[in-house]
């Protein structure tokens, strides 16, 4: 891709999310929708591989029909009330729509089929984004839309934590696992919006760190598979030393910085008397803890299974840009004991 064309559609990427932030109005919150997923359409079928079109496709069917209905939810609401004020969303139908229109753009279950086939269709760059960067607008606009009855939410939230700690278990391919790690991460920070919105951006921004961290580890050493995993040792022995570290948390294990959000969120949510889903929630984390295991072993302690034709990958000096990796790594494992309030949460531990 020319780097012109390549420079335009970040731009356009930006722009449409930077006017999604912006809008106090539903007509320009879609637009800028629009124009995200418009602007990641090509950058996601950039490389003309069947399996990438795919991709391109499932992606661009979720996201117009989750378009469609926040379009149909908000001239409800303007029809209902005579209002476009995203903050004056009030009826019970409206906010029904809006809200599971914009759990479908984030991946949330139950509308999250899309998410697994489509990270396992594009390349590492373009998962990334859409694990990071294409959350930023629909959560923003959950933030202001703020239904009085939290119950949706919580039952989204509930549902998005279990289906993303269950789905990964059986999964072999990297890019799934991330993407049902994608979702149960949603559903953690979907589950305090309600209550915390300052722990939920906290959670949600702790998540892009430590994701971040995970994919760039994945793309330097080329690894699709678990089976892929075996030669990370070659490859770059340091970052595969440091990679259940980052592994364990995602998963939310102390002292790791994962599980500063986890904690504060089960904190918040036996203060609002939700005592029976924080447990919920606490359990499915170990679902997630088992696949995040599986991969730190297949890193640390297996020995690839085939022999690998042609020159060996780790001979080859790698030409990857290590600045981001190395930052995001760092800030993944070590912002829990840098914490100011890290000694008042190993009280409660």
């Amino acid at each position: 891709m020319s780097p012109f064309v390549l420079a335009a559609l970040l731009f356009a990427l930006g722009l449409g999310t930077m006017i999604t932030f912006a809008s106090s109005h539903w007509l320009l919150a879609w637009m800028g929708l629009e124009i995200n997923t418009l602007a990641i359409l090509p950058l996601m079928a950039q490389h003309h591989h069947p399996r990438a079109i795919e991709a391109t496709t499932k992606y661009f069917i979720a996201q117009a029909t989750a378009a469609a209905v926040l379009l149909f939810a908000s001239t409800t609401n303007a029809w209902l009330t005579g209002q476009w004020d995203i903050q004056l969303t009030a009826h019970p139908l409206p906010v029904t729509l809006t809200t599971l229109a914009l759990a479908l753009k984030m991946g949330l279950a139950p509308t999250h089929s899309w998410l697994p086939e489509v990270m396992q269709g594009i390349n590492y760059t373009t998962a990334l984004m859409l694990s990071t960067w294409q959350k930023l607008a629909p959560f923003v606009l959950l933030l202001q839309l703020q239904p009085a009855n939290p119950a949706l939410l919580l039952a989204l939230g509930a549902a998005s934590t279990l289906v993303g700690g269950w789905g990964g278990l059986n999964q072999t391919q990297l890019r799934k696992i991330l993407a049902y790690s994608s979702i149960a991460h949603m559903g953690w920070v979907t589950l305090v919006l309600q209550f915390s919105p300052a722990l939920a951006l906290l959670a949600l921004l702790i998540y892009f760190t430590m994701t971040s961290s995970a994919i760039l580890m994945f793309k330097l050493n080329n690894s699709t598979n678990l089976n892929s995993l075996a030669t990370s040792w070659a490859k770059a022995p340091v970052i595969a030393a440091l990679a259940p570290l980052i592994l364990l948390s995602l998963s939310g294990l102390p002292p790791l910085t994962g599980f500063m959000s986890k904690w504060l969120i089960l904190q918040e949510m036996t203060k609002q008397d939700l005592m029976p889903l924080a447990t919920l929630a606490a359990l499915s984390a170990l679902l997630s803890l088992y696949f995040y295991l599986r991969l730190a072993y297949s890193l640390t302690l297996t020995v690839s299974p085939n022999t690998l034709v042609g020159t060996a990958p780790w001979r080859h000096p790698t030409s990857h840009l290590t600045l981001l990796l190395s930052t995001s790594t760092v800030a993944a494992i070590f912002l829990l004991p840098t914490n100011p309030g890290s000694r008042r949460t190993s009280f409660y531990m």
